[in-house]
């Protein structure tokens, strides 16, 4: 078992292309099930080396492939859809 705040300190990558995907920033809750949906990453985008910008990446649960002691690997196609 790990504690959320654990993930924020591993790497995503994604096992398709071996890019790092970026820091954890959130996590999507079913509030009836309790159950994690999908993990939020921050765009790792930067405008004037200070601001984010883009759009983040969310990686629904079932898209997550292993979670290591350091690292989270994901399958993630290049075309999945992104949010802002």
């Amino acid at each position: 078992m790990f504690k959320a705040t654990d993930l924020a300190s591993r790497d995503v990558i994604n096992v398709v292309d071996g890019r790092r995907l970026g820091p954890l920033k959130d996590l999507e809750i079913d509030y009836e099930t309790g159950m994690v949906q999908a993990l939020v990453l921050q765009s790792r985008e930067r405008y004037l080396k200070m601001f984010r910008r883009g759009r983040d990446v969310v990686v629904p649960w079932t898209h997550i492939k292993k979670i290591g002691v350091d690292a989270i690997l994901v399958e993630l196609p290049p075309t999945e859809t992104f949010r802002s």
